[in-house]
């Protein structure tokens, strides 16, 4: 198969940071991520864009498809919901290039969410929603904007005056039954022939920004249930997903659906089911099946850093004792950062004081000598920085001393290994 250029859009967004991982190690397809302003995408996509316009602007479409041209894409994925309707809709005018989303219909319905109660209303359970003008309402209420996505403009209302005050700020604006249990996201798999191919559900343990930052799955066969219901009703392609919440009758009802990939969705990722690849190769023709492992797993999701330096440098040289080996053996952090220096065609020198025979030491920890240029084993009456030279190189030693003597002697960049991360590349 010849490979396949990716565009995904917007790419800094948690869904596309999802979608980075997703596909990072595919020798089948090359991303490009693309985003209107400088974001986290630059930091991990090898083929960054920056400076599309934003979704509702004018000039979107006409950029994206020359982008497209560019680079000669072949899908397009989009990483959020309005650009999930915006590209839909236009989907003729992009020819051979495939967005990997749903149908219009599909995609307008699920970006309302009075259109999605509307639309299911009849075949499953959905909130209990008020008219602004109904004087029996019954408080406290849950609003939020007909079209919005995270937890942005959602909140509880406990009268009459907050509704007022509220609807004053935004008048397309959602009143339903306040939901109190337990949050649930279901997500989905639907193959080109609309059979529902995966639906397995996740509870949302603790949320951030509308973000699910720890989850864990959650085996019940009313999920399933459930999802084929929405399939048969609403026409879907590909991955998407749905969430619930119970009611005060401690049934589950509908939240909202999304035809996308959810951020979260890694978590099944790591059980097996890469929604992105699936839907690629589905969106290819291909017969796609669906594998799951079924060992117990939770994921936590925190900020990361990832780091952009201008460091120019051809030369590596580490230290060994503490840095390359430590009290729980090889240090895995360093030898990522060795391969990576090794692939880019770095020297990688190997300076130490070891007290034993630092070759045969090597081999008791499975290390390949190979992995160095050099060896530099001297005495420890002998300073590091007199074995060195200066020029385009950086020193990794998990000693403060002989960093400082190398730094004050040299002037080259020092890191230990609290910092050796500033090293990594992530790009993909």
């Amino acid at each position: 198969m010849n490979k396949k250029n990716v565009l995904i859009f917007p790419c800094g967004s948690e869904i596309g940071l999802e979608i980075n991982k997703a596909l990072a190690n595919d020798i089948h397809f090359e991303m490009y991520g693309a985003s209107s302003l400088a974001d986290h995408g630059k930091f991990v996509y090898k083929n960054y864009i920056e400076g599309i316009p934003f979704v509702d602007d004018e000039n979107f479409i006409c950029k994206i498809k020359e982008v497209c041209t560019k680079f000669n894409i072949d899908f397009i994925i989009p990483a959020h919901d309005s650009v999930v309707l915006k590209l839909a809709q236009h989907k003729d005018e992009f020819g051979k290039v495939e967005i990997i989303t749903s149908l219009i219909e599909t995609c307008e319905i699920a970006r309302s969410k009075k259109k999605t109660y509307e639309a299911l209303k009849d075949i499953i359970i959905t909130p209990k929603v008020y008219d602004i003008k109904n004087s029996n309402i019954d408080f406290p209420v849950f609003i939020k904007p007909d079209v919005g996505q995270g937890s942005k403009g959602a909140k509880k209302i406990n009268n009459q005056k907050e509704l007022e005050n509220a609807y004053d700020e935004n008048n397309d604006i959602i009143i339903s039954e306040l939901l109190p249990g337990e949050e649930y996201t279901i997500d989905c798999f639907t193959n080109s022939k609309g059979k529902l191919l995966f639906a397995k559900g996740r509870i949302r343990k603790r949320i951030n920004n509308g973000i699910a930052v720890n989850t864990t799955p959650v085996d019940n066969p009313e999920f399933e249930k459930i999802a084929q219901k929405i399939n048969s009703k609403l026409k879907f392609r590909g991955m998407w997903f749905f969430q619930l919440k119970r009611n005060n009758d401690d049934r589950l009802s509908l939240l909202e659906i999304a035809p996308r990939i959810a951020g979260t969705m890694g978590l099944y990722r790591r059980l097996g089911v890469n929604f992105v690849l699936l839907a690629l190769y589905d969106a290819m023709g291909y017969e796609v099946e669906i594998i799951e492992n079924k060992f117990n797993l939770e994921i936590d999701r925190a900020l990361y850093t990832s780091c952009k330096h201008n460091i120019d440098y051809k030369t590596v040289y580490i230290d060994f004792d503490d840095t390359i080996i430590n009290q729980n053996g090889v240090n895995t952090d360093v030898i990522k950062f060795l391969y990576q220096a090794k692939n880019e065609n770095k020297e990688i020198v190997l300076i130490t004081k070891h007290e034993k025979d630092v070759k045969e030491t090597l081999g008791q920890y499975l290390l390949n000598e190979k992995l160095f240029d050099k060896i530099i084993h001297i005495d420890k009456s002998q300073e590091k920085y007199a074995f060195m030279d200066k020029n385009n190189s950086i020193f990794i030693d998990d000693s403060y001393i002989e960093r400082k003597k190398v730094l004050d002697n040299l002037s080259v960049p020092v890191f230990g290994i609290d910092a050796i991360d500033t090293l990594f590349d992530e790009k993909k």
